[in-house]
């Protein structure tokens, strides 16, 4: 009799860890699994602000799948349908060629995508804050920005070039905002025009406060550290407008940036509309407390795209990479216990906590109800990403790039040329 076969749709924190915990969990023979992704690496997003402001190099926050996979087979492509009745999936390659799989069983681990409202010139002026590529592009902007600040006579481009726009006060865009911020101001010694004209850091928020998911307390230390370092920040305050970066939000406030960040929450991937599997009002996929999907036998799902509920607080699970890995690894003992005919183990966890960094050297946490603020939470935050960053090379990487840092100015090279590979050919081109 054939080994059944799983397909794991999504390469994310859920997709490997399911991946890891099916090779772990089965024999070599008992099933073959199979991975799809759009790239070929693994990303942990929550360390994309140190990304972006240079204390982490980019690789060492990426996890290689097929060196992390040793027993599941890997393919670079997108899920783009389901035949569930017939168990089949239709991918597509990098270079967009369609192909066809056949599975018994599916894992839709596709996470969540950008969240952006129909705001007039949002889509033609934002930068978005999920991806290695946005945090490299982020960084080499803002230090373009300053540079083409101390170049120019004009204060108007001035002021425009030295204006940083943050919208979403949750856990990214704060960490986002603080960690640039700090970026900045490092580099602003090197620049007299910049350093003597000053920039402008905004930060808006459509609720009435930040970090929504800490406690009160800590939420209103995180505001007062933030607007002690000079950051605006807007409460119960929505975009209203961002036309040709010409910036207007719903409190009257208006001004003119080259640089508006949307950090303001995901939703779930598009493509699970096409799927033919049941979703909810908000777009995700329903499942039971094992991580089945509703009513449909064979499909399973964990993470930004499932409607996940949770049994010890009741309602549904965050979506956030704690939960995420721990249902990702849930999801597997009970995907292995099906093959073999076992009873299925519901997803319970309760919540350690929160760590979320402010800036260097200051962070708000709540860990096991423990409260912390500043420097501890600060060392916290890294003690705790550095046990969740999937491999041991990459825990080892990421711990010897803060500790290098320790002792070495921070790196303010821009790299903006790298963001047009080609310029220079095509600029030789034309000159010829």
């Amino acid at each position: 009799m054939a080994a059944p076969r799983i397909l794991i749709a999504g390469g994310g924190l859920v997709g490997l860890y399911a991946a890891l915990g099916l090779e772990r969990g089965l024999e070599r023979d008992e099933a073959r699994v199979t991975l799809v992704n759009p790239e070929n690496f693994m990303l942990y997003q929550s360390l994309l602000p140190e990304v972006a402001s240079g204390m982490i190099e980019p690789r060492h926050v990426v996890v290689p799948l097929r060196r992390a996979l040793r027993r599941t087979r890997v393919i670079t492509g997108r899920l783009q349908g389901l035949d569930h009745e017939h168990r089949t999936a239709t991918l597509a390659s990098v270079e967009g060629e369609e192909r066809r799989l056949a599975y018994d069983h599916v894992v839709i681990a596709l996470g969540g995508m950008a969240r952006v409202p129909p705001v007039p010139g949002l889509a033609d002026v934002g930068i978005g804050f999920q991806t290695v590529a946005e945090a490299l592009y982020l960084r080499n902007h803002v230090l373009a920005r300053m540079e083409s600040a101390e170049a120019t006579s004009d204060p108007d481009v001035r002021r425009r070039a030295l204006t940083f726009v943050f919208v979403g006060g949750g856990y990214s865009g704060v960490e986002a905002v603080g960690e640039l911020q700090d970026l900045a101001a490092d580099a602003a010694a090197l620049y007299p025009s910049v350093k003597a004209h000053g920039m402008r850091w905004v930060l808006v928020e459509m609720t009435g406060r930040l970090l929504p998911s800490v406690d009160r307390s800590l939420a209103d230390h995180a505001l007062t550290r933030l607007r002690e370092r000079g950051i605006e920040v807007h409460l119960e305050t929505k975009l209203d407008s961002a036309v040709g970066g010409h910036i207007q939000l719903s409190d009257g406030t208006q001004l003119d940036t080259d640089t508006l960040v949307w950090v303001a929450g995901v939703r779930p991937a598009r493509v699970l509309s096409k799927l033919g599997l049941p979703i909810d009002d908000r777009g995700r996929l329903p499942v039971d407390s094992c991580l089945r999907v509703r009513d449909v036998e064979g499909a399973w799902s964990a993470g930004d795209c499932a409607a996940v509920p949770d049994i010890v607080r009741g309602g549904l699970c965050p979506p956030n990479g704690q939960y995420a890995a721990r249902e990702a690894r849930r999801l597997a003992k009970n995907l292995a216990a099906t093959l073999r005919d076992q009873p299925l183990t519901p997803f319970r966890y309760r919540k350690i906590g929160e760590v979320i960094s402010l800036g260097r050297h200051q962070g708000v946490a709540q860990i096991l109800g423990v409260r912390l603020r500043g420097f501890p939470a600060w060392t916290a935050r890294r003690f705790y990403h550095i046990g969740r960053i999937p491999t041991l090379n990459r825990k080892l990487r990421v711990w010897l790039d803060w500790t290098v840092a320790v002792g070495f100015p921070r790196d303010i090279t821009s790299l903006g040329s790298s963001q047009h590979p080609r310029a220079a050919i095509e600029t030789a081109a034309r000159d010829d």
